[in-house]
């Protein structure tokens, strides 16, 4: 694809992926609680889901999911669900919404969270199905560009997980007593129950 054109999509892309969504405040909280290394494993949780709408939008299948009401509303409701039930958790821990009984750290766990999160959210199809060909020439192999176009979003998407990762451990050291962890994981639950209540009671347009 020609290089203006991703010179031009690099940077609308990036605020994208920078834009303070559940997923983001996810690895800044993940991060927080277990550390840079285990946040950023489990974004990798979210790269795989963008990857598989990533395959479907180049494909075409997208279009025809967006299109269907039925399974458009199926997705919007069990993202939406699933984001309560995640704020409802974080709402009721003391500091980590995934540490468990024993406190364990499970990173397949955070991957697994992110994955769902990230596949629940039907606006993500809309990044895919809307936003991407915009910088699709029709007249060229629109495989190759949406593997280009895939690719540098996936990662930026990645710088993007990195970052808010960073941002979580600043905070470590601002929330490191119990009290204050617990209202900041209060705040964050406000955050994703408030995305989850809108989504939920969005239309599709």
């Amino acid at each position: 694809m020609e290089i203006w054109k991703l010179l031009l999509f690099m940077p609308v892309c990036f605020a994208l992926n920078m834009t303070p969504g559940p997923n983001n405040l996810l690895s800044m909280n993940n991060a927080r609680c277990y550390g840079f290394k285990s946040a950023f494993i489990g974004g990798l949780g979210r790269i795989a889901a963008f990857s598989v709408m990533i395959v479907l939008a180049a494909s075409g299948l997208a279009v025809v999911l967006y299109a269907s009401e039925i399974l458009f509303l199926t997705i919007k409701v069990v993202g939406a669900v699933y984001l309560l039930w995640i704020a409802f958790n974080l709402w009721s821990s003391e500091v980590s919404p995934l540490s468990g009984r024993g406190g364990r750290l499970n990173r397949l766990g955070l991957a697994k969270q992110e994955f769902l999160l990230a596949a629940g959210n039907p606006k993500a199809i809309l990044i895919f199905t809307a936003f991407l060909p915009q910088f699709v020439d029709m007249s060229a192999s629109v495989n190759e560009q949406f593997l280009v176009l895939g690719a540098t979003f996936l990662v930026l998407e990645m710088g993007a997980i990195s970052v808010y990762a960073i941002f979580g451990i600043y905070l470590r050291q601002w929330f490191s007593k119990p009290e204050m962890a617990k209202r900041f994981n209060r705040v964050c639950a406000g955050f994703l129950a408030a995305s989850g209540a809108s989504l939920l009671l969005s239309r599709q347009q």
